[in-house]
């Protein structure tokens, strides 16, 4: 088979291209490209690929800008690290998603699944989940917190950040801590504005505005929180990129 794969962070691209071989060692690596310009001008001059490793989220835009003017026959393997719980809705609309850090085995079945399927019984699907992502998503505006008996609504305007302990609390960016009434924090996720929110760790989702300064460390960056707050929180280097691009 050969494979097209769409990714702006290069040591991603790279980890990905290295374990398509591995999984397929006679798959053939078209190119990597990193932007929806650069894949715009690459479909305009070359053939269409057996199938195509596209991140949602680029550098200058969302992918599915790609193919909103071209048509794509072949199948397209969606990854994200961004709104995983919108983008399980559409599982069945695609061939497969990855979230990202993409895992071995989830790649493995993906492809697999890309074996049993033909080409060109996808591009309804490719239709449908971009006409899902091009219509205005509305987010959540307050959430309710619980205190005591009582449940008191806070405007996401007024929220820090969320952190996840053995409940899952809302950090106001007064310095109180409030029990959140969700269980998850992919629900959460799910629920706000990644233009304001952004998962840092599977335990903190912060505002932008909550942001201070960052640091760079061996790991990657530490996110460092305006006053009230003096936490460091550790941002792996596989998300520095994307972090960067969502506060610019």
């Amino acid at each position: 088979m050969n494979i097209l794969i769409i990714e702006d962070e290069p040591l991603v691209a790279k980890d990905l291209r290295n374990l398509v071989l591995k999984l397929e060692p006679d798959a053939q690596i078209l190119n990597t490209l990193g932007s929806v310009e650069q894949a715009k001008a690459w479909f305009a001059e070359n053939e269409q690929p057996q199938l195509i490793l596209s991140d949602i989220q680029l550098a200058d835009g969302v992918s599915f800008e790609i193919f909103e003017k071209q048509k794509i026959n072949c199948p397209i393997i969606f990854s994200t690290a961004y709104d995983a719980y919108a983008i399980r809705a559409f599982k069945l609309n695609s061939i497969d998603y990855l979230l990202k850090p993409i895992d071995e085995k989830e790649l493995e079945r993906a492809l697999g699944k890309f074996k049993k399927l033909a080409a060109g019984a996808h591009t309804e699907s490719l239709f449908n989940l971009l006409h899902h992502f091009t219509e205005p998503r509305k987010y959540k505006e307050r959430f309710l917190s619980m205190q005591r008996n009582n449940f008191v609504p806070v405007s996401v305007n007024d929220i820090a950040f969320f952190s996840k302990e053995e409940l899952i609390f809302i950090n106001t960016v007064t310095g109180e801590k409030l029990l959140s009434d969700h269980h998850t924090m992919d629900e959460l996720e799910s629920l706000l504005d990644p233009a304001v929110f952004y998962r840092v760790n599977r335990q903190h989702l912060v505002h932008i505005k909550s942001v201070a300064r960052l640091k760079t460390t061996h790991k990657g960056l530490n996110v460092q929180l305006k006053p009230p707050y003096t936490l460091e929180l550790e941002l792996s280097r596989e998300k520095v990129t994307a972090f960067k691009q969502w506060l610019a």
